[in-house]
């Protein structure tokens, strides 16, 4: 539907105005019109990244290990704040997903690109040469012509669902059969969606999910980080593990082959029989085979905890790490559950993606339900030409008579509309499993801090019968070598007892790393572990 008008010139003056102010307020950014979070202030805000908690830049912004260049070669004595700093810098796989955050930010400057104002330009030459015949006279004649057109202007699309267009147009028409002409034109063109894609809150779904995709990427980045420090602890204090395992089995290696050589001097003036020895002869073999698989473990443990923390170099491997940190702490009994569980609901990232998946899914069903509108669009276009047969005069003429104005209503709807039903049921959809998702995450997430202060109250509760279990096998090996001395007991007897106390020293130091692990495993599952280790992501810029 089209309305026409002319000579309504009192009209076309504060229509004009009116445009001019939208194209220049248009120019701008949709940050400047429009708050997003205002906008869409009826979706929940989700938990957003405090302020200590940002992307990390680069590689080449981060500080250098000041010791790395030494330590390089040969052997290095680390503690386990030095191994998770080392990591942080060296790693490689933290290398590669740093820039995911950033990348992911362009895309929120893609989206924002489509209400950038765009500078537009045309210019046709065109010849002809033709026949015509005259009605009148029937006399047949040639023509030539000539014709230059050319345009530019600006235009612009609005958050409110407007487009605008403004224009400067020159026409220059020569003819042997008529003469020549000059037109400047300027044009202002106006078209208001009514209906389908009117307003901000439908317009500018692509910016808010590209935000909220630049958030969720921030919390899959921190989670890797979580994850990679969480590793590197763990692998840390399994590799002290393995080596204080290396120091109990020579003890213990040593007290074998110390009661060994009793034995064999005993029989030497013989107390004893030959016989004797050869339960104590199978203890110092047993000792050899346990010292011969500690070691393997040992060394299996630094080449993994080499990996984490040297991937960028090839000598990595040569590499033979002292631990500086001692396992045994003083270990409390946690109570906190409820509060713990809260911080889990808060603080882990996977949660938080999960989330903000969530409310993406939100603004997808607010793009989907405007598609079920029909398509409604008011349209006005002004335009203000002068004539002439030269370019100065053609635009001195601008201030006469001539003029148009268009105006009118565009309308299209698809009948039955299936296809914009169908994205609407399945963004419907898409936002019920997404919620059924975040409440399935969180079940997960309050096992995982459950399971985690179970196992530190299994492995407190160790350490402390561990211990005692030690202490009384160090007195028991005490009393049977008595015995063994004064002839009241056996080589055999005392290779047991041996046994027994090689077996509570390695439960209990085991008991103290698992303690440390399971710490470490319950502050990866409260999300908190890098707050409680200072660990601070900067911005991206």
């Amino acid at each position: 539907m089209r309305f026409i008008f002319r000579n309504h010139l009192q009209f076309i003056k504060p229509t004009v105005v009116m445009a001019v102010i939208l194209l220049l307020f248009g120019c701008k950014t949709p940050d400047y019109g429009y708050d997003l979070e205002a906008i869409y202030a009826d979706n929940p805000k989700p938990e957003d990244i405090s302020a200590v908690d940002r992307t990390l830049l680069p590689a080449t912004e981060l500080q250098e290990y000041p010791s790395l260049p030494e330590a390089l070669q040969g052997k290095v004595a680390l503690s386990l704040e030095q191994a998770v700093l080392l990591a942080l810098q060296r790693n490689r796989e933290l290398r590669v997903q740093k820039y995911g955050p950033v990348i992911t930010g362009t895309f929120e400057q893609i989206e924002r690109g489509a209400y950038d104002p765009e500078l537009f330009t045309n210019l046709a030459y065109g010849e002809e040469t033709a026949s015509e015949t005259s009605r009148s006279t029937g006399e047949r004649f040639s023509v030539e012509g000539e014709d230059i057109d050319a345009e530019a202007g600006l235009r612009q699309r609005l958050p409110l669902g407007t487009d605008l267009e403004a224009s400067v147009g020159y026409v220059r028409s020569t003819s042997n059969r008529t003469p020549e002409q000059q037109e400047f034109r300027l044009g202002l063109s106006i078209t208001q969606s009514l209906l389908e894609g009117m307003g901000p809150a439908v317009n500018l779904v692509d910016i808010r999910q590209a935000q909220l995709e630049t958030r969720a990427s921030l919390y899959e980045l921190r989670g890797f980080v979580e994850a990679l420090v969480a590793g590197v602890e763990i692998a840390y204090w399994r590799y002290v593990l393995a080596g204080e395992g290396i120091a109990i089995f020579e003890s213990s290696q040593d007290i074998a082959r110390q009661q060994l050589d009793e034995v064999e001097k005993r029989i030497e003036v013989g107390v004893l029989s030959r016989n004797a020895a050869a339960a104590a002869r199978a203890e110092v073999a047993r000792r050899e085979q346990a010292l011969i698989e500690s070691r393997s473990i040992h060394e299996e443990r630094r080449l993994r905890l080499l990996r984490l923390l040297y991937a960028t170099s090839e000598d990595q491997f040569r590499l033979t790490v002292e631990p500086v940190s001692q396992p045994r702490t003083s270990s409390t009994q946690i109570t906190d559950l409820d509060d713990r569980l809260k911080l889990a609901d808060r603080m882990r990232p996977d949660l938080n993606e999960a989330k903000l998946r969530n409310d993406q899914q939100r603004l997808e069903i607010i793009r989907t339900h405007n598609g079920l509108l029909p398509k409604l669009d008011l349209f006005i276009d002004l335009g203000k030409t002068g004539y002439a047969e030269s370019f100065s005069d053609a635009f001195k003429n601008l201030d006469g008579d001539n003029y148009e104005l268009v105006a009118g209503i565009r309308f299209s709807s698809y009948l039955g509309n299936r296809e914009a039903e169908a994205r609407d049921l399945a963004a419907r959809a898409s936002r019920e499993q997404a919620e059924i998702a975040v409440q399935n995450l969180r079940n997960l997430v309050q096992l995982d801090v459950r399971l985690a202060l179970n196992e530190i109250e299994r492995a407190r509760q160790q350490i402390e019968a561990s211990g005692v279990t030690r202490i009384l096998q160090e007195q028991t090996l005490q009393a049977e070598q008595e015995r063994f001395s004064i002839g009241a007991s056996t080589s055999l007897l005392v290779a047991q007892a041996q046994r027994d106390l090689l077996v509570s020293q390695l439960a209990e130091i085991e008991s103290i790393v698992a303690y440390r692990v399971a710490l470490v495993s319950l502050y990866l599952a409260e999300g908190s572990l890098l707050q409680r280790r200072g660990i601070q992501l900067k911005s991206p810029g």
